[in-house]
């Protein structure tokens, strides 16, 4: 029993939040899926940590780092983080509702 909360805890790990935006909207009609990752996550643990959380059958990932950009506060420069993103592909049929909370 206790085996099967650690693994719910290292995919929540994995997988820190959709990213909601047009772009990914518009990837939606393509059964495709946006969430921000742990910048250590790789596929295979993104894959595998879609798959138990949300209970559907992934056809693909592919995954990027936007790089933070360099900002201005009161004159002081500053550089916003760093983040990893994950275009999950869902197989034929297969979708989730990113709106509704887990």
């Amino acid at each position: 029993m206790a085996k099967k909360q650690d693994v719910d805890v290292r995919h929540y790990d994995v997988i820190l939040s959709p990213h909601i935006t047009e772009k990914s909207t518009l990837l939606s009609e393509n059964n495709a899926v946006v969430f921000k990752v742990a910048d250590s996550a790789t596929k295979p643990q993104i894959k595998d940590a879609v798959e138990a959380l949300f209970d559907v059958k992934v056809k693909g990932v592919n995954t990027l780092v936007q790089k933070g950009k360099t900002k201005r506060w009161k004159g002081k420069p500053y550089k916003r983080s760093d983040v990893k993103k994950a275009i999950v592909t869902l197989a034929e049929g297969q979708s989730i509702d990113v709106t509704s909370g887990i």
